[in-house]
């Protein structure tokens, strides 16, 4: 069947439509013209941690507004394209044009997955944990195998990461592990990926061809400078410090540079080995800590909040997604039901439909609650 190149294109434009009345462009242009003058000071670099600041806001607000206009040009194009392949009735031409059109829509819907995200925190970049759960070494693999598929997707966005803790099992892969995505809207983006993913495969860590069913838990953090609405009374913390380790727990760092902060009133504990000093590692610790308190607190308030309202169903389960290694090979979603049947393209790093049905899934929610 031929593509309805009008109805497709009206559209396209439609979305795109959509996408700028939420991004504001006169706004945009506004913010834009408000961080040029901070980054024009001559005094911007005295205090470095804000200068950083400014910079980074200022490329994020240049590059989104490249983005729109980049949009609206391709737009344009593809029209013009179409409609020299009409005139000319030049099947060639139409087929180029098809193909423009699936990227168009490709690129589209990634954008307005973008305008979805509109939590308090979902702007700032995430720190990720992943903890392996029941299934021994299969369980500890796993989680090694969960790193290496976020570590993998950041990278094909050109993300920057850095893993600021693992501790290593003694027999295969990890039993946790935690790094940074510093990006624009890598929390939002990774918020979804947050609870407990499921894999069931033929161990080959065991003599008998059984199916094995393991587990781990991620959790997903936005990345706060100063978390200075929680404050940490020094009496409710425990502070240990040890020497870095790599795997089979040798260690790779003489000093005992590494820190691992308990908070004793939750039990929320938190380690940092990647910084190079105590110092380093213990700010950074504090710091992940007290988001963790901030995030808690509220969750406790939305909590009370639900109650009063007759709502004590937790809006996401404890499996969310489900990885078949086994038979049927398929990574399926189970708040979603967005599934792939190709499980070494997702471990590889191919998550943006998992992500992008899950931003949707969660908006759709977010609506019906209100």
């Amino acid at each position: 069947m031929a593509t309805d190149f009008p109805a497709e294109l009206s559209a396209l434009r439609a979305t795109f439509t959509q996408i700028e009345a939420v991004s504001d462009p006169e706004a945009l242009a506004a913010r834009i013209a408000d961080l040029e003058e901070q980054a024009a000071a001559p005094d911007l670099w005295d205090n470095q941690e804000n200068a950083q600041k400014v910079t980074s806001a200022l490329s994020g607000a240049n590059a989104e507004r490249e983005r729109l206009t980049t949009m609206r040009s391709r737009i344009d194009d593809l029209e013009v394209l179409v409609e020299l392949g009409t005139e000319g009735e030049d099947e060639e031409t139409l087929a180029e044009a098809d193909a423009d059109l699936a990227k168009l829509k490709a690129d589209l819907s990634a954008m307005e997955v973008r305008t979805l995200m509109s939590g308090e925190w979902d702007e700032r970049g995430a720190v990720v944990t992943i903890r392996s759960g029941a299934g021994g070494d299969d369980a500890t693999d796993f989680a090694e195998m969960l790193l290496r598929m976020y570590l993998r997707w950041a990278e094909r966005h050109d993300y920057p990461t850095k893993v600021m803790d693992t501790s290593y099992a003694e027999g295969a892969g990890i039993k946790s592990a935690t790094f940074e995505v510093d990006a624009p809207y890598a929390y939002g983006t990774l918020s979804v990926e947050a609870g407990t993913h499921r894999l069931a495969r033929i161990s080959p860590f065991g003599s008998a061809d059984k199916r094995q069913t393991s587990f781990a838990a991620v959790e997903v953090i936005p990345i706060m400078e100063e978390a200075q609405e929680v404050e940490v009374p020094e009496t409710d913390i425990r502070i240990d410090v040890f020497r870095s380790s790599g795997p089979g727990g040798q260690s790779v760092n003489t000093t005992d540079s590494a820190v691992r902060i308990t908070h004793l009133p939750t039990g929320i504990v938190v380690s940092m080995q990647d910084e190079k000093s105590q110092i380093q590692n213990r700010a950074a610790a504090m710091r992940v800590l007290q988001t963790r308190l901030l995030l808690l607190k509220k969750e406790e308030e939305a909590a009370v909040k639900k109650e009063l309202a007759g709502t004590i169903t937790a809006s996401w389960g404890d499996q969310m997604r489900s990885y078949f290694l086994y038979g049927q090979q398929l990574v399926k979603d189970l708040r979603t039901g967005y599934e792939v049947g190709n499980p070494a393209i997702v471990f590889d790093g191919e998550l943006d439909g998992f992500i992008d049905a899950g931003i949707r899934w969660r908006k759709q929610q977010e609506r019906e609650q209100d």
